[in-house]
């Protein structure tokens, strides 16, 4: 994923911290935010990650003429070989996110235009007690804005199991 132009805009700010069930006062009333530390309205922590609505290949959002695994196909949807999986737990698992770290290294502010970059992170395999080996792998956002300065360093941690976990 790469984010040329991501706009943190006020209502877009405000409809976040509603969302996450939020009400500070930083993130929609101007007058309390003049008189905070930040001197101005601020992004709740987690904001940045709805920058996937700016990310035109995010695998999430269906592709027209495109085959999607939400597209009707039933509950387990399409594989990455593009067919139609049972659910019956023959094959491998799919991942899981399993973590998410953020460092901030400036307030994000109301009015800043993002870009991000995604890299990859570092891998890891350790062996789970019922579904056989885990491969832990990160990804890195790097979020920067209009003069290439970090704002906020995102990093996801997913883990794809060997095999569905038994219950036995």
């Amino acid at each position: 994923m790469a984010i040329e132009k991501f706009p943190v805009e006020k209502s877009h700010v405000m409809m976040f911290a509603r969302s996450i069930g939020d009400s500070n006062k930083i993130y929609f009333d101007e007058d309390y935010a003049k008189e905070s530390k930040c001197e101005e309205i601020i992004a709740p922590p987690t904001f940045v990650q709805s920058s996937a609505q700016f990310d035109p290949d995010y695998f999430l959002r269906p592709k027209v003429g495109k085959q999607w695994f939400g597209s009707a196909k039933g509950p387990t949807g399409i594989t990455k070989n593009n067919e139609e999986s049972s659910g019956s737990g023959n094959s491998s698992s799919g991942g899981l996110h399993a973590e998410q770290h953020y460092v901030f290294h400036k307030t994000l502010k109301v009015g800043a235009v993002l870009s991000a970059e995604v890299k990859p992170g570092k891998t890891w395999e350790k062996q789970g007690r019922k579904g056989g080996s885990l491969k832990f792998s990160e990804t890195v956002t790097e979020y920067r804005d209009e003069s290439g300065e970090l704002v906020i360093t995102a990093t996801g941690v997913g883990v794809k199991t060997e095999r569905p976990a038994t219950t036995k």
